[in-house]
Order: C-alpha cells, then sequence, then structure tokens
C-alpha cells in the first residue's frame, strides 16, 4: 500500500468518525430555536419600515435553525461537508436587499445558525445581546433631523422671490432642488430645515400667487 493510499484512508477516517449525540444536535437546534425567536422579536420591535415584511422576518428565524442544521451535517461527516459546499455553490439569491438593516439581520441570523451549529451557544447568546444593544445605542444617538421637502407651484414665475423670503424666516437652511417652468407658471422643490412645519406651509399657502404646497418628509441622508 502506498504512502498517499495510507494518508487518505486515515484522512478520511479521521473526519468520519465524527460521532454527533442525540442531545447534542437537540441542544443546539433548543438554543438555535430560541434565539432565533429573539432575533424574530427584535426585528419587529425595531423595524421601522411602512411596510413590515413578516415573510422576511420568519425567514430570519428560518435561516439560523437551517444553518444550524448545515453545520451540524458538515462535522459529522467529510463528505456531506463537501456536498454541501458543492450545493451552496450553485445557490443564486436574487432578491435585492433594499435597506441596510435586513442586511445586518441577515447577516445576524445566519451567524446564529453557524455559531449554535459549532456548539458554541455562549458566543451565540452574548453575541445576540451585544448586537442588540449596538443597534439600540446607535438608533438612539442625536443626530441632525432629515430635511423636509417643500413642493410649490407658482401661478407666476416671478412669484419666487416672495416665495424664497417667507421660507427663510422659517428655515434655517434652503436649497432649490428643481424648477420647472411652463406656460408661465413654475413647480418648485426646495429642501428646508424647519421647525413650525404646519406654520410654514399655512404662510406658503396664503400667498398670491401660490396655487398649491406641500411638505413632505424623506428617508433620505440627513446632510450635515
Amino acid at each position: 500500500m502506498k504512502f498517499q493510499d495510507v494518508f487518505k484512508k486515515s484522512f478520511l477516517e479521521g473526519f468520519s468518525s465524527m460521532d454527533i449525540s442525540a442531545g447534542r444536535i437537540m441542544a443546539a437546534l433548543v438554543v438555535t430555536c430560541i434565539l432565533a425567536l429573539y432575533i424574530f422579536i427584535i426585528y419587529r420591535v425595531m423595524t421601522r419600515k411602512s411596510f413590515y415584511s413578516k415573510s422576511f422576518n420568519v425567514a430570519l428565524a428560518a435561516l439560523s435553525v437551517i444553518t444550524a442544521a448545515i453545520i451540524l451535517a458538515m462535522q459529522s461527516n467529510l463528505v456531506i461537508s463537501l456536498g454541501m459546499v458543492g450545493a451552496l455553490s450553485i445557490v443564486r439569491f436574487r432578491t435585492a436587499i433594499k435597506d441596510p438593516m435586513d442586511l445586518v439581520f441577515l447577516f445576524w441570523s445566519i451567524s446564529i445558525g453557524i455559531i449554535c451549529g459549532a456548539g458554541l451557544y455562549e458566543v451565540a447568546v452574548l453575541t445576540s445581546l451585544v448586537v442588540t444593544m449596538l443597534i439600540l445605542l446607535l438608533e438612539n444617538l442625536p443626530v441632525s433631523r432629515a430635511p423636509m421637502m417643500l413642493v410649490v407651484n407658482l401661478s407666476q414665475v416671478d412669484g419666487e422671490e416672495e416665495l424664497m423670503d417667507l421660507v427663510r424666516e422659517y428655515s434655517r437652511t434652503l436649497r432649490v432642488k428643481s424648477r420647472n417652468i411652463s406656460n408661465g407658471k413654475m413647480d418648485l422643490v426646495m429642501e428646508v430645515r424647519v421647525k413650525k412645519e404646519a406654520e410654514l406651509a399655512k404662510a406658503v399657502s396664503e400667498l398670491a400667487k401660490v396655487e398649491a404646497a406641500a411638505l413632505l418628509s424623506h428617508d433620505g441622508e440627513v446632510t450635515f
């Protein structure tokens, strides 16, 4: 028997002889399920979306359990682990993640599955607590308020100067984002920072050359 055969046999036997008891499997899956439920609740409480996606939240919880099961299977046998790598390498996910926080929760869920599958339950629990405290801390940090968007329809183009003077009385910053002129009329879109929102909207709408006015909030980046 050649040296390569001896090495190959001992290498394969070393991995294939790893036995995972039923107790360890149950412990890993139970801890994973508890932490997956914790992630489910945290995502539901902390999400600030207008449209909450329950299916995505359920997928987060299920993903932890599935990942833990894969890690357990990969530890039990080398052949299974190689098969898992080959099978997962051809999977393509085409769902776009638009919110960065969704990506954070997605990696959090996968990481919990990997850590629990490896049997490091203390690390999984501490990681979940630290991530939760970090998100809460950063979410509650005082930052500059996001600007508002003021949309005004003027019946005459020469009414812009009067409008600007009025807006400057209420807003410390004023940036014109768009001017659209058509048939002697003008549509203005401005970025403003204002505390008395209702008073500004009322004052703008009372101008003689203003046909319509709207003050909108947006979820864009805050400009410092």
